[in-house]
Formats: C-alpha cells, structure tokens, sequence
C-alpha cells in the first residue's frame, strides 16, 4: 500500500476576467442561450485570464502535517479548494488517497436551516460515518465547541465564531484520513486559536495527515515538519519547514510591515507634527512583514514636523496576538532629546536586538508626544505589524526544544554551569558507597 496520502501534478487554475459567468439550467436555458451568445458574435466583451494556480506539484505522505504559507493571493485557498473537491484544476491532477475534512471557510458544508445538532450529524454522514459513531462523538464534539447552550438553535442564528467552534470540532472529531485547514482559524480568539492548534497536534500524532494554511508562522513550525511557500500561484519554496520560513524571511513578502500616508492633509497629526510613514525593516533596509528571531529589526517612522520650537518624543506601543503591551519604546537619541526641533522631516527609527521578542505575530502602535506638558501630536494605533518566526535551527533561545512555550519575550539569556562529581557531594546528598 501506498504511503501517498495527496499527490499534486502540475496543478494550475485560471480565471477569466470580465467574461460572463457560465450558469448551469435548463435545456431551454441553455438553448437560447447558446442563441444570444451566437448573435452577439463579435460584440462579446473582451476578457482577461488570470492564473491563481500554475504549474503546483508536491506530495503528502499519510500522517505528515504539511503547512502552506505565502501572502494574501499567493493562491494558497484555491489550492485547498482544487484538494476539497470544490473546483477542478484548470491543468494538473491531484490524486487525494484518504477521507477528506475540510474547514476552508466559516459555516462550510452546514444547512443554515438546520440545528447545529443536525448539522453535526449531516456533516459527519457526509465524511461517511455512521450515525451510530457520530453520536458517541456528539457529547466531545460539543464540549470542544463550547456552544452546547445553542446546539439546538439553527445555525443561521449562529455569529461567525459560534459557527467556527462547531465546524472545527466536527471536522476534527469524526476523524477524517485528511484534516485540510484554511486561515478561517483566524477569526476565533485566542484561546480557541490555541484549542484548535492543540486539536491539530494531536491529529498529527494519530497518524493522520494534516494540510494547515496560515500566516501565523510560529504555528506552522509547531505543527509542520515540511512547507510549501506559495507567491503568485507558483511555488517559491517546499522542504523542510525551518529552511522554508528563512526562504520567506529572506523574500521580503507581504504588505503589513509598511504604511504610508501621501497626502498630508490625510495624514495622522495636528499643526505641530504630521505622521507620513512606519515600516519595519532589517539591517539591510529591507521591508519585512517577517524577522528572524535571531536578528535585529528597526521600526521606523517618518514625519514632517510643521512648527518649530517643540520636544518632541517618538514613542512606539508594541502589543501581542493576546493584546499585551510587550514593551513601549521612546526614543533616548541623545541628538535631540530635550532639544526644541525645527521644522522638517524626520526618520526615527527603534532597533529591537535580536533574541529578545518570543514568536508570534506583534502589532505596533506609533505616537509623537510633547512631555512637557504632555501633549499627544498623533497616536496612530496598529500601524504596522511583523511576524516572529524562530527557524528552530537550535541557535535560538528555544535551544533544540520545538514544542510550544509561552511568554511575552523570549530572550538569549547567558548561562553558566559550575559541575562538581558525585565523590564530592556523595556526603551531601546521603549516598551510601557502593560495595
């Protein structure tokens, strides 16, 4: 027996955009419009192909956990959706060997008619189990859910992270071969995020295959031995996960490290001062949506101070996915502290050392002050944010351990270790000789 659980072969999708959309119906239906479209002939509007998906091939073995990561539009769902069984590839062929549980957005596959009772057991019918072992399942299911006080209500009534607990419990819990997970994950909060990625673990050990899309990094390094990078529909990168992730340090992907304010009169700010740009870099001056554990990155901000004779303090408001305030940095240059500036354009720019954030996504919040009085010229909240990737490359504060570990900041800490042997502290630790 095969030990290939997905083979993807050269999978492609294409879109046309600006032609109509071909709809399904009757033989009359399709008769008259097979009529209209031979009379507008060449008066038919002109249309463009756009590839999601080109020329994509990787294998999956049973029992592996593979992550998908890339950027917004990489192509990443539609890949999923081509494995789902939810649309053909364009060219290509994938071969999915095993029983498919798929949670790729809120609500998939649930009758919004129905209870969520009823969904569980339509759900589980649907991955071909039998209603029997569905309702050995059911109490489990609804317990690691956590919406047993609605589990009779329909779920059209349900808010979007209510539908989110059901669907994941149902599609962890009745054991698929193939567990396929997209970002929807996202949208529940944290302690729940976490919940799943445990669930997610523990279907990994059991020896079933897992396909998990997210652009939570350190997630990905925790769950996944192998990476697929996907950028503009093609793989950029695919192996083991630790050398996938500097791939996409190294890429400079994403758009969330930057943001920029062209119009003035727009911009953050008040007559004093005015906000025009924050982005984090790496020593090279390079944008990064993504740093490396091990390394410096900057957080810079650019504005335009409009009114001379003030001090001011650029200050920066670091928070967690959990919403805690890591640190708040103000900036110590002594060039221009307690130094009135005139007017201009600054770049201030806060060097975080390597090896002191933990992984995890962070969201920076920036703000120009007055201390004295204490005045406020702008507090742009999340205006950027970064991801903390740890490669596990076993130089990094986490040593050769790749199992989760908490906290706010996970600093490079010096240790010393002083070694006596054991004839030295025998007396001390009541050891009798050895005879």
């Amino acid at each position: 027996m095969s030990n290939t659980a997905i083979r993807a072969t050269g999978l492609g999708k294409s879109y046309r955009i600006g032609a109509a959309a071909e709809r399904s119906g009757s033989l009359r239906e399709a008769l008259s419009g097979a009529g209209r479209r031979a009379l507008r002939g060449l008066r038919s509007r002109p249309h463009e192909t756009v590839w999601a998906l080109r020329d994509v091939s990787f294998e999956v073995g049973h029992g592996e956990a593979l992550g998908i990561i890339g950027r917004n539009g990489a192509g990443k769902s539609t890949l999923l959706k081509i494995l789902s069984r939810i649309t053909e590839p364009t060219t290509g062929r994938a071969d999915v060997y095993g029983r498919v549980g798929s949670l790729l957005e809120v609500g998939t596959g649930f009758h919004p008619e129905l209870t969520g009772r009823d969904n569980v057991f339509l759900n589980g019918s649907i991955l071909g189990m039998d209603r029997e072992y569905i309702a050995r399942r059911f109490d489990e299911i609804v317990d690691f859910s956590g919406v047993e006080r609605f589990i009779d209500t329909p779920v059209k009534r349900y808010s979007s992270g209510m539908y989110l607990r059901l669907a994941f419990a149902v599609a962890a819990h009745l054991e698929p071969e193939i567990l396929i997970i997209d970002e929807v994950l996202a949208v529940g909060d944290a302690s729940f995020q976490k919940k799943c990625l445990g669930k997610m673990e523990d279907v990994a050990h059991e020896g079933r295959t897992v396909l998990f899309v997210s652009h939570d990094m350190a997630a990905v390094s925790r769950l996944c031995g192998r990476t697929l990078l996907l950028d503009q529909g093609g793989v950029l990168a695919h192996g083991a996960t630790s050398t996938v992730l500097q791939a996409y340090l190294q890429s400079g992907l994403g758009t969330t490290a930057e943001r920029r304010w062209n119009d003035p009169a727009q911009a953050p700010g008040d007559g004093v001062a005015r906000l025009r740009a924050v982005r984090v870099h790496d020593e090279a001056g390079h944008t990064r949506e993504a740093i490396d554990i091990r390394r410096p990155a900057g957080i810079g901000m650019e504005f335009d101070v409009l009114t001379p004779g003030h001090v001011l303090a650029p200050n920066y408001h670091v928070f967690n996915e959990q919403g805690v305030c890591v640190f708040v940095a103000v900036d110590t240059d002594p060039s221009w502290r307690d130094t009135p500036r005139p007017a201009g354009r600054y770049t201030s720019t806060a060097w975080i050392p390597g090896n002191l954030l933990a992984e995890g996504a962070l969201v920076v919040s920036v703000a120009l002050s007055t201390l004295d009085p204490v005045t406020v010229h702008f507090h742009e909240r999340d205006a950027v944010a970064l991801q903390v990737v740890d490669s596990l490359e076993g130089d990094s504060a986490r040593g050769s351990y790749a199992g989760p570990l908490p906290g706010a900041v996970r600093p490079l800490l010096r240790w010393t270790t002083q070694f006596a042997p054991a004839a030295a502290v025998r007396e001390t630790l009541n050891l009798k000789q050895p005879r």
